[in-house]
């Protein structure tokens, strides 16, 4: 081992900051080295006195430079204390002069030792200043600071920094990252769920596989396709199978990438992106929230009207006109707003399709689940169909979240293998927060939080239209002191029936605490902010009020802007209140009927729930018997319904 180390030689590599250490030290060096004099400034008729008093020892004169350096004796030096700060000199020269260009240094000088006897006569030194070490001192700091800025910024190129490839004179380039086909090993075999879409992209795939199928028929490949839908629906994860599936290269960019501090650089990036397409065609140009660059320019937020957004926005459209139909290069895009996006952008010839990736209905989830549980250890009697039918309204990127939490659960509780109940903790703690059993709650607090959980429970039990009732807790999570799990059904379309229901669902918890305590509290916050919300919407977007009319006051196409006026007179805004408040205190007296109707079993589940803290359904039908059935269960909540969330659950809320 000893004669190991001794033959093995030492390799010292080379690395650039040594450069720049050594350039920090040269740096150094001649801004804080001092010769430790510091000479004073006097005047030529001072020196001549100076001289003639026998004070002076040595005077050297720079020709070139016309000044004099002059020396004092040492034994003089006492009388020039206060010269120099009350501290004698240690070194010279003690005082410099200046000169002008007619100075005759010979004839003053001897003069002057002429009339001073021979053994106390001055010593003089007259000299040049060599011109290239003047000229050095003034080219070495600019030289030194162009090597600092050269080679970090070589660097910066070098590791993909500011500068990109090639250093600060490539910030023009494009920063897109390319994925050539032998690379791309996303299919859509690893793409779970998203029929539709896949149906829809599966076609842009054959446009690039065979593309005279197509156009011997006299057809054109589709320029390009925008990918619509909430975050975390697998859109990125979709366009890499386009990729991956089509055997082509993949530029990956974001749109944020375009927009930079300096003008004209995302425009510049932009005409870069679409060249290096060019060159690889056929392949995919991906641009995810492409909403970064392509926001409406009417609602655009700053007030300079030559925004570096916009002009980017503006070279954008200009490429994606710029090449042929036929030229193999297939731009997809990603966005959840695309409301905001510009029109101009989403005209056909551009994107000439609209993709919507919407969220996993119940086989789809499962889908995606078998995809993530795959590298996991579950216990033997593990339900996937269950856990599916147990997270309405998760995405893709949620259902991953989930199945690592319930990992993480299972750890945390040393147990061998994951079982169902370390899923449903995790969904709880995703939806509802992190369990806080150190909150300090009162006993009348505690039974005031109860009555109000109980509230919810009994009346969505009882009403047959509202969501099913899954699991109710007083356990604190996050923000809230006790909620709900509901289990909503998966449902396109709505009724006035059901959606009072889950309004008297919503404030029977502020009913149940008038109720049992006589007067309500601060803990209905959020139920009174969903409701609120709910009855407008039903008054002003769904014509479900027989006064106000069949008319919605919706703006789905955000053309308004920020236009603050409403679309509406004042009587009209005064009738749309009145007839909110007439249908919120309808719906509070039914709830309040409800419960006294069903006030033994109310009181009886608040109680249990005082007990035990978590009840679940089992626990309701116990008490009230089988659930009332919901009349058309297939039908369900309206597609951009106000504040109705897909996973429901019902929150009380400190103020």
């Amino acid at each position: 081992m000893a004669d190991n180390q001794k033959n093995r030689q030492i390799k010292i590599k080379f690395n650039v900051s040594w450069i720049y250490i050594l350039l920090l030290i040269g740096i150094g060096y001649m801004l804080f080295t001092d010769s430790g004099a510091n000479p004073q400034k006097e005047e030529w008729a001072d020196v001549q006195k100076q001289w003639l008093k026998g004070d002076i020892k040595e005077v050297v004169f720079i020709r070139n430079e016309y000044e004099g350096r002059v020396t004092l004796k040492p034994d003089r030096l006492g009388q020039y204390e206060s010269m120099f700060g009350g501290k004698v000199p240690e070194k010279s020269p003690h005082f410099i002069f200046l000169v002008s260009a007619s100075f005759n240094a010979e004839e003053q000088f001897g003069e002057l030792n002429a009339r001073l006897p021979e053994n106390e006569q001055v010593k003089v030194v007259i000299e040049n200043h060599e011109s290239w070490w003047s000229m050095l001192e003034w080219i070495i700091f600019p030289l030194l600071f162009i090597l600092m800025w050269v080679f970090m910024f070589r660097g910066m190129g070098r590791n993909g920094g500011a500068g990109g490839p090639g250093g600060i004179f490539s910030v023009g380039k494009s920063t897109g990252k390319l994925a050539e086909k032998d690379s791309m090993n996303v299919t859509f075999k690893d793409v779970a769920g998203l029929y539709g879409a896949k149906d829809e992209v599966m076609e842009i795939v054959d446009f690039l596989k065979n593309p005279k199928k197509y156009t011997s028929l006299g057809g054109k490949i589709p320029k390009g396709a925008l990918l619509v839908g909430p975050p975390g629906t697998g859109k990125t994860l979709l366009a890499k199978a386009v990729a991956g599936e089509a055997n082509v290269p993949f530029f990956s960019i974001s749109g944020s990438d375009f927009v930079e501090m300096f003008v004209g650089v995302g425009a510049s990036r932009v005409r870069d992106l679409f060249r290096q397409a060019k060159e690889k065609s056929p392949c995919i140009v991906f641009i995810d929230e492409i909403d970064a660059v392509g926001r409406a320019r009417s609602k655009n937020g700053g007030f300079s009207s030559n925004d570096e957004r916009e002009n980017t926005l503006n070279q954008l459209l200009t490429e994606m006109d710029g090449f042929g139909t036929n030229s193999g290069v297939i731009i997809l895009a990603a966005t959840n707003r695309a409301d905001i996006l510009d029109k101009a952008l989403m005209r056909a010839g551009r994107f000439d399709r609209q993709i919507h990736v919407e969220l996993p209905d119940l086989k789809e989830r499962e889908e995606i689940f078998q995809v993530h549980l795959k590298n996991l250890k579950l216990a033997e009697d593990f339900d996937l169909e269950f856990l599916a039918k147990h997270t309405p309204g998760f995405s893709g990127a949620d259902i991953a979240n989930v199945c690592n939490e319930a990992a993480l659960t299972a750890a945390r509780h040393d147990k061998p293998a994951i079982g169902k109940q370390d899923f449903l903790d995790a969904v709880d703690r995703i939806i509802g927060g992190l369990e806080r059993k150190s909150k300090i709650i009162t006993p009348a607090e505690k039974k005031s939080i109860a009555h109000h959980e109980a509230g919810h429970a009994t009346v969505s039990w009882l009403l047959p239209h509202a969501n099913p009732l899954f699991k109710v807790t007083i356990v604190p999570r996050g923000q809230a002191l006790g909620a709900a799990w509901y289990l909503p059904e998966e449902r396109q379309l709505v009724t006035r029936e059901q959606m009072m229901d889950e309004m008297c669902s919503l404030i029977a918890g502020r009913v149940a605490e008038e109720i049992i305590n006589g007067q309500p509290s601060t803990g209905a916050l959020n139920d009174l902010e969903r409701l609120t919300k709910m009855a407008y919407g039903m008054v002003t977007y769904y014509g479900m009020s027989d006064k106000v009319g069949h008319l919605s006051f919706y703006d789905s196409t955000g053309a308004r802007g920020y236009d603050l006026t409403k679309p509406y007179s004042e009587k009209t805004a005064e009738l749309i209140d009145k007839e909110v408040k007439e249908l919120i205190n309808d719906i509070h007296d039914k709830t309040r009927k409800i419960l006294n109707d069903n006030l033994e079993g109310f009181k009886t589940l608040a109680a249990l729930l005082l007990e035990r803290e978590v009840i679940f359904a089992e626990d309701l039908e116990n008490i009230f018997g089988p659930r009332a059935g919901a009349v058309g269960a297939e039908t369900v909540e309206p597609v951009g319904q106000t504040e109705e969330a897909t996973q429901e659950e019902t929150v009380n809320t400190e103020t």
